[in-house]
């Protein structure tokens, strides 16, 4: 059996009824904290973007864009919508030994195709399960980052094995929509790395509307090429540069479903940079002002150094999308306004010398003995020394918000309204956040986009 056929065959016999209580209700956190991620992001410039994009199609088949309402193709719907989730960088992860990356991205996918294939709220929770399964255990396999590759690349299989679902596929048309969705779709590492663009918040948009669109083509009888795996111009050959297999996905055998080992994000960056940035508060109480440090030393998982403090831009970053991927003007950012939130990635703080001058005293380098903590734990040891000599240090294993330090319902809640007060009026967002906690007795499931209309 190809990993596509046993993948096809999972999603079919997967039911709602499979599915734990604990599960279902990780999902729903997710999906409430990913639309709250998205009003957050609405007004941002790729989004605006993405919209006069979406303004220009009508079709015979519309979804939604949030917010706005506006009515177009499903492919671009969802970009539109992808790029809402993303620009923040503030919806969930995953952390692996092989790739990393954000799930929840997948999110923009089971809107749209939940909404044009008029299914239920049941449904939505149960596509948002499947496209975190695929996605982090394709994560477990295989490092994508030393080859060249982006983890949308498999995000976009995550999109795609969710839009298959939705659209209600079975057997070779299930088969034929994941091949038409993994083979053009493979998307480079450069876009995450360096001196970052707009691109880095679009990056899994694109891969989410490119899944829709596969769904589209599969629906009307395209074909798509096989073995897309094992084939000899397959991924394996092309993509991941060694086979691997899925012996067990979640619900099999008692496997865990590995949405329960995600996690929410306490502060809007990357999420190798949430156990620093929760170490650097830690320490701020210890200096009476910034101004009496002399210097910082961070030693952290070695992922979190290719990510976030990998070229000199990180320590002088020339954008917003370059700050919070930055370790260094994080930290700075944390010790100076005892906080990270969105408003600290304006140009007035990107470009802010004391914020500069700070991240010049911060050292960084990997560790080996946080690197055997992973994935479990994102190890993060912190000293801060002041000039008068005085040294200071914590380790942070597992930040607020992490599965195995999780934030609760209503510290989620919080987050949301926070975010949802950038465009929606209270009363609108309550009732949102209401129809979203009861996801599972919506019937229709276009009413999620349709409520986050201003």
């Amino acid at each position: 059996m190809t990993i596509v056929e046993q993948l096809s065959t999972y999603a079919a016999n997967l039911r709602y009824e499979d599915l734990p209580p604990e599960v279902i209700q990780t999902a729903k956190r997710v999906i409430v904290d990913s639309i709250g991620c998205a009003l957050g992001g609405y007004n941002s410039a790729p989004e605006k973007i993405a919209r006069e994009l979406a303004d220009m199609t009508s079709s015979k088949q519309p979804a939604t864009v949030m917010v706005s309402g506006l009515k177009t193709s499903p492919e671009l719907a969802t970009f539109a919508n992808g790029v809402m989730i993303r620009f923040l960088d503030y919806n969930d992860g995953y952390t692996s030994t092989g790739e990393s990356g954000h799930p929840s991205d997948s999110i923009a996918a089971v809107l749209t195709a939940a909404e044009i294939n008029k299914r239920s709220g049941k449904d939505v929770i149960l596509a948002t399960v499947l496209a975190y399964e695929m996605f982090c255990r394709i994560c477990d396999e295989v490092d994508l980052k030393p080859i060249g590759y982006d983890h949308v690349t498999v995000g976009g299989m995550a999109s795609t094995i969710a839009a298959a679902w939705l659209f209600g596929f079975k057997g070779k048309q299930f088969e034929h929509c994941l091949q038409l969705g993994i083979a053009p779709n493979n998307a480079l590492y450069q876009t995450r790395i360096g001196n970052v663009s707009m691109w880095k918040g679009c990056a899994y948009a694109n891969a989410s509307r490119n899944a829709v669109f596969a769904a589209m083509l599969a629906a009307r009888g395209m074909t798509g090429p096989s073995p897309i795996f094992e084939g000899v111009g397959g991924y394996f050959k092309a993509v991941a540069r060694k086979t691997f297999t899925l012996d067990t996905l979640g619900g099999q055998n008692g496997a865990p479903f590995k949405i329960m080992e995600c996690l929410i994000k306490r502060f809007p960056l990357g999420q190798y940079s949430q156990t620093v940035c929760e170490a650097a508060l830690q320490m701020r109480e210890k200096v009476a002002s910034p101004d009496d440090i002399a210097e910082i030393q961070i030693e952290t998982v070695t992922t979190a150094i290719v990510l976030m403090a990998d070229t000199p831009e990180k320590w002088e970053p020339p954008n917003r999308e370059t700050a919070d991927h930055s370790m260094p003007y994080t930290v700075a950012v944390a010790l100076i306004h005892g906080d990270v939130q969105e408003e600290h990635f304006d140009d007035a703080h990107v470009f802010n010398p004391a914020i500069r001058a700070l991240t010049r005293k911060i050292k960084i380098k990997a560790s080996a003995e946080a690197d055997k903590h992973m994935p479990h734990a994102m190890r993060c040891y912190f000293k801060l020394i002041t000039k008068s000599g005085a040294e200071f240090s914590t380790v942070v294993d597992h930040h607020k918000g992490h599965w195995k330090n999780p934030m609760n319902d209503a510290e989620i809640e919080k987050k949301f309204r926070t975010l949802a007060k950038k465009v929606l009026p209270d009363a609108k967002a309550n009732t949102l956040l209401a129809r979203l906690w009861k996801l599972e007795d919506m019937s229709d499931a276009g009413e999620i986009a349709r409520l986050t209309v201003v």
